[in-house]
């Protein structure tokens, strides 16, 4: 049934209503009548679209007839609306919900100490030498000296940043798409700082990171049988309990980890649980962090809350348009960065280990 057929029913019904009222019901079929004359002028299988051009829009504007009669003079600014897609009877379901690329979760900054700073560098004390004499002495004979020694040690923030180009089209367009920009570059910030705690060379503006100072893994004693990946981890706690400081988690490539889980005993049992039990990512009572961050078939062992992460500047993204020729191109450029500072205040604290799986 055509649109002027329904509209037909309508109006029948309402003169029925109507009925006796003859101006009302005048009133109505002047109503169809006018509807009638605007349908035949919209094409087959179409609606009228009520929206102006964008032409319309400027020419038709305050601004543009103020701009006309000051003689051109000066610049004029215009907001247009949307033309709707009514004209070609299209329309199109929008999801808010961007499809991102996959995401690595960063968990490395969160097994340290983290500390706000206002300043651009953080001096701190850290102890070198503990030489203890301290010992049983006869009443009227010297007594023994130790020997203690502290080095000064002044750590700069360092900044991690990057930059990238978005257009004034994607910025205008959708507000969820700029939430996603914001995150993407704070996300793509997380990556290099955590490459940088984990192994951040010291050199020129690189922060020294967690494995550049740990202590190689040697194993205090051989356990009976074949050392398994297991044992290894083991080994590791206790090399490093032994220097006094605890040990609060495992750092790993996800692949290790995944490996670990698949050893089996001599029945063919899995060690660390049925694969179909949901086993926590822990190891001796220490938590198992897994991030690409690590290098494969290598593991870091440590007291982390021993160490500190220093927050200069938080996570910020900038957008501007003043950059180059940003302007002409109806571009923005954002700019993330952070400065932050990793202080190894107990290097002794850390262990680093090769599990030999790959040659």
């Amino acid at each position: 049934m055509e649109m002027k057929d329904i509209l037909k029913q309508h109006v029948e019904a309402f003169e029925g209503k109507l009925r006796g009222n003859d101006r009302a019901i005048a009133e109505v079929k002047a109503m169809m009548h006018d509807i009638e004359q605007k349908m035949a002028r919209v094409p087959s299988g179409g609606f009228a679209s009520p929206a102006q051009s964008f032409g319309s829009q400027f020419v038709d504007s305050s601004n543009f007839k103020s701009f006309q009669a000051d003689a051109y003079q000066g610049k004029v600014r215009i907001e247009l609306k949307e033309i709707t897609a009514g004209e070609s009877g299209a329309f199109s379901a929008r999801d808010a919900e961007v499809a991102g690329l996959a995401r690595r979760q960063l968990r490395v900054r969160d097994l340290l100490t983290v500390v706000p700073t206002d300043s651009g560098s953080v001096d701190y004390v850290r102890q070198t030498t503990r030489t203890n004499l301290a010992a049983s002495v006869a009443e009227g004979t010297v007594k023994p000296y130790s020997d203690y020694a502290w080095q000064q040690v002044n750590l700069p923030m360092r900044t991690i940043a990057h930059l990238a180009k978005i257009t004034r089209q994607a910025l205008d367009d959708d507000r969820q798409l700029q939430a996603e920009i914001d995150n993407e570059m704070r996300y793509g910030l997380g990556l290099a700082e955590e490459a940088q705690l984990l192994n951040g060379s010291g050199a020129g503006v690189n922060l020294t990171g967690l494995v550049t100072n740990a202590t190689a893994y040697s194993a205090p004693f051989d356990p009976a049988g074949v050392e398994t990946m297991i044992d290894q981890i083991g080994l590791a706690i206790l090399q490093q309990s032994l220097t006094e400081f605890e040990t609060d988690g495992v750092i790993m490539h996800p692949s290790d980890w995944m490996r670990i889980r698949l050893i089996k005993d001599a029945d063919g049992n899995y060690i660390l649980g049925d694969p179909g039990a949901d086993v926590p990512q822990v190891m001796f009572g220490r938590p198992v962090v897994t991030t690409q961050a690590m290098t494969i078939d290598k593991f870091l062992v440590g007291g982390f809350k021993r160490q500190k992460l220093y927050d200069r500047l938080s996570p910020e993204v900038l957008i501007s348009s003043e950059n180059v020729n940003d302007f002409e191109l109806n571009l923005f450029t954002m700019r993330c960065e952070e400065r932050i500072g990793l202080a190894i205040r107990q290097p002794t604290a850390l262990v680093f280990g090769d599990f030999g799986n790959i040659v």
